[in-house]
């Protein structure tokens, strides 16, 4: 993914406005919240490669490179970089660009790399399909 616009080739996972109820009273959105919104978004294409529920259980070095304001439209974007037995590793970007503003740039805020496990009925780790097998009924 680049640094000098969103990405294209990686899959847009979510697009969301900052809403005043997620920002402190200086107008900035609380980190959380943009944490949550990148969890969700990383857990999609790991959900769809694991054919099934997956735990988040580790997140690599987030660094937050800029605020994100109230009113502005935060777009996700994720990317499978690896795979394990039972993990799957997605890079995330969250990207912003100010709304009412139709020439604004779309401005990276972060990024992070988050670990899912894929878990069976009793939340144990279980392996990934493989990929080329038909996906269970369940």
């Amino acid at each position: 993914m680049s640094s000098d616009g969103p990405p294209t080739a990686d899959l847009l996972v979510g697009r969301v406005i900052a809403m005043p109820g997620d920002a402190n009273p200086e107008g900035d959105i609380f980190g959380g919240w943009l944490l949550a919104q990148m969890d969700l978004a990383g857990a999609t294409p790991a959900f769809e490669l694991a054919r099934g529920r997956c735990a988040t259980i580790a997140l690599d070095g987030m660094v937050f490179h800029q605020p994100v304001s109230i009113g502005d439209e935060v777009s996700t974007y994720a990317k499978v970089v690896r795979t394990g037995r039972t993990s799957i590793r997605v890079l995330v970007e969250a990207w912003k660009r100010s709304r009412g503003q139709p020439d604004s740039e779309a401005v990276k805020v972060t990024e992070g790399v988050f670990t899912y496990v894929a878990i069976d009925q009793d939340r144990k780790p279980r392996p990934l399909p493989d990929q080329g097998a038909p996906a269970p009924n369940s």
